[in-house]
């Protein structure tokens, strides 16, 4: 009789632990209280999920990540690895960065954070991407979840999540890539129209440049020796958690529209929506020189052409891109 009653709580015991390493993998997708800064107050960051989420994401399809770029977050993990990084502008003029991959997949990137409603905009430039994020507020999900591409949460594959203890959270939920994908796409996902080759002619001699959001910065300074943009976000130089230098082979400045959203988040703070379908002016960094030139996007399905005053088309430099969404005046 006792012998069947300690396995009874055994079991019991065991069922508990379980829930709690559940729990302990979600909390803390958010601010100390549970909430994340995209999410509304006293929203499940699950709300709206269903419950026939496969764990595995397609082959073929590129990886976007959201990576969470406060002060707190940094050193990030897997940004060098990077086909292409976005950079926009969130609440309180914070920063938030998604790191695109298709070539290679590093061992694991993070921070991770939540995604934004114009990500979804952004990311229908790919063919079915698999987007990895901690959450969204809830009345975001269902459009999340209709979103031409593959979500993937904490909630949908936990298995390729886990939660590092050199940081506080919110800030230490960091994605394992291969096992949510397996193995690197390749460059036939990178769907961003995007031309690689030799610099256009023109341009202007270009050592440094800097772009500013009300409350983040992002300064790239060009080195001839490694030929590439150095990353300095906030004054403070950008390195990896293994002590790499984050640097980008060519840098786009591109002038958008940022409008509010149709969501808040927990202070009752109107999301920022950036704009990546339409026109507009870009500076495209690359050889340490800088072009003036134009971006269009016609619509959302369609990668995004930059061209020169004559309209000829603007070749990038092979090496990461860094692209920086700043606000159109």
């Amino acid at each position: 009789m006792r012998q069947g009653t300690r396995m009874r709580r055994g079991r019991m015991t065991a069922a508990l632990l379980a829930v709690a390493m559940g729990s302990s993998l979600m909390a803390g997708c958010g601010n100390g209280s549970g909430n994340d800064d995209g999410r509304g107050k006293g929203q499940s960051q699950e709300q709206g999920r269903g419950e026939d989420r496969v764990t595995t994401a397609p082959t073929g399809s590129a990886l976007a990540v959201k990576v969470d770029n406060t002060p707190t977050a940094r050193p990030q993990t897997g940004l060098d690895a990077a086909d292409v990084v976005y950079a926009e502008q969130v609440e309180g003029g914070l920063s938030r960065l998604m790191a695109v991959y298709a070539t290679r997949l590093p061992d694991a990137v993070g921070p991770v954070r939540s995604a934004r409603e114009s990500d979804l905009e952004l990311l229908r430039q790919f063919d079915k991407p698999t987007l990895a994020f901690s959450g969204a507020q809830g009345k975001l999900l269902p459009l999340i979840d209709k979103a031409p591409l593959h979500p993937k949460s904490p909630g949908d594959a936990a298995g390729a999540y886990y939660r590092s203890s050199g940081k506080p959270a919110p800030h230490n939920l960091y994605l394992r890539p291969k096992r949510l994908m397996g193995s690197a796409p390749g460059a036939d996902a990178l769907t961003t129209g995007y031309h690689y080759g030799a610099a256009p002619s023109g341009g202007t001699p270009e050592n440094s440049r800097t772009v500013s959001y009300p409350a983040a910065r992002f300064t790239f300074t060009w080195s001839g020796s490694q030929k590439r943009w150095l990353v300095t976000m906030d004054g403070t130089p950008t390195v990896t958690t293994d002590g790499k230098r984050v640097s980008a082979g060519t840098v786009v400045v591109q002038y958008v529209k940022v409008r509010q959203s149709r969501f808040q988040d927990f202070l009752g703070n109107n999301t920022p929506y950036t704009e990546t379908v339409g026109s507009g002016r870009a500076q495209v960094l690359r050889d340490g020189r800088a072009y003036d030139v134009s971006w269009k996007r016609e619509k959302p399905t369609d990668g995004t052409d930059f061209t020169t005053a004559d309209g000829r088309p603007v070749n990038l430099a092979k090496g990461p891109v860094w692209v920086v969404f700043a606000k159109a005046s």
